[in-house]
């Protein structure tokens, strides 16, 4: 029997995100979730323990609800990771124990396979990757010596028989300082054996490992006016000279309009006309400016932040092309991005349709969105 200790009792405070990175998601799942799920789907694995800090106990409850084929179980941590694996491994009901850390999401079954054969042979299985870079021994001034080739940056998960292991950490004082458990188990048992390991299977200590691997997300916009006299032509905020303007029951700047719905759809949320409806005189001759700040309000609750916006004006007349300057420029201010996040064209419609006959104008948005992680707060 086959136990998987994943370790998440810390507080990820180095990564400097206003709360427990583990909660953090990365392509839908937090990072715990991604950790977990290998685990999960490989057939050797017959529990899971989790460590975690009671801080973030319910939390946790809640991810772990994600694992569906494999007995799961939490495992309060102690002061430490080492106190916490041994926690764990006090609960471990298996012969066989492979330990991986929650703050490496990419781990692939083929590295949990390759450590559990590996223990089946030499009675342990690190994964390890080649140092590329010269490794130095420090007092944080000074370089006393410099090493390579014979220095591997070691990874999880680790695997051993649950026997040695246990005899290993038995041996673990409180002056004893160690950052894994092939350390534990080098020092008191034998040398652990090495695993060939992934160079993708990174673990994320630090706000910018985050930032390689932003959550994205899409959202598209449309929008179209008729065109009548009597009224100033608005778009992206500017006006613009003509002697007709767009009709509507704010300011009918189509372009704004179109960027509000697909700020909107990017964040799964409703349609313009539900927040912002036709029929509430608060917004009658409105300028559209604050719709799309009241949208960019909803999306930093969701934390949410405008990555770029591509927008499209179709119109016969008047010329757009000479306004596309401040046109760009007060999208991008609205937005709060550089101009150069902001792509914008204008066409004609060959005199087909609505615009085509100039009877209106009308306005496609696009935007993207990024998971704001200096925004991040604990749920």
């Amino acid at each position: 029997m086959t136990t998987a200790i994943i370790t998440a009792a810390g507080k990820g405070s180095r990564a400097k995100l206003g709360g427990n990175k583990l909660l953090e998601k990365i392509g839908g799942k937090t990072v715990l979730e991604l950790a977990l799920l290998p685990f999960d789907y490989n057939e050797r694995i017959d529990e899971i323990l989790v460590t975690a800090n009671e801080e973030y106990y319910s939390e946790f409850s809640d991810i772990i609800k994600c694992v569906t084929n494999t007995p799961i179980r939490l495992v309060v941590g102690g002061e430490t990771r080492t106190f916490s694996v041994l926690n764990a491994l006090n609960e471990c009901r298996g012969d066989v124990v492979i330990i991986h850390d929650g703050a490496r999401p990419f781990v692939t079954e083929e590295l949990i396979d390759a450590c559990l054969d590996s223990v089946m042979t030499y009675g342990s299985g690190v994964a390890c990757v080649p140092s590329v870079d010269t490794v130095g021994v420090t007092d944080g001034d000074y370089i006393y010596s410099t090493h390579r080739n014979d220095c591997c940056g070691i990874q999880t998960p680790q695997a051993f028989l649950l026997s040695e292991i246990l005899e290993a950490y038995s041996h673990v004082s409180e002056s004893d300082v160690f950052t894994d458990d092939a350390g534990v188990y080098s020092k008191y048992i034998k040398p652990a054996r090495v695993v060939e390991g992934d160079k993708r299977n990174v673990k994320l200590t630090f706000k910018e490992d985050f930032e390689k691997y932003p959550d994205l997300y899409c959202g598209t916009g449309f929008d179209i006016h008729p065109l009548v006299a009597g009224r100033k032509l608005m778009l992206g905020g500017v006006e613009i000279p003509f002697e007709k303007g767009l009709d509507g029951h704010s300011d009918a700047d189509a372009l704004l309009h179109a960027l509000t719905d697909a700020l909107l759809s990017a964040a799964a949320l409703k349609d313009i006309g539900t927040y912002f409806p036709d029929t509430d005189e608060k917004y009658r001759n409105a300028d559209s400016r604050l719709f799309v700040k009241e949208a960019l309000g909803m999306l930093a609750e969701k934390r949410l932040k405008v990555k770029n916006a591509s927008l499209v004006v179709m119109a016969e007349k008047p010329k757009l092309s000479p306004h596309a300057p401040a046109i760009i420029s007060s999208v991008a201010k609205l937005l709060s991005v550089p101009e150069s996040a902001v792509g914008f064209s204008c066409t004609t419609m060959e005199g087909l349709g609505i615009a085509g006959r100039e009877e209106g104008i009308a306005a496609q948005a696009y935007v993207l969105l990024e998971k704001d992680r200096a925004l991040f707060r604990r749920p």
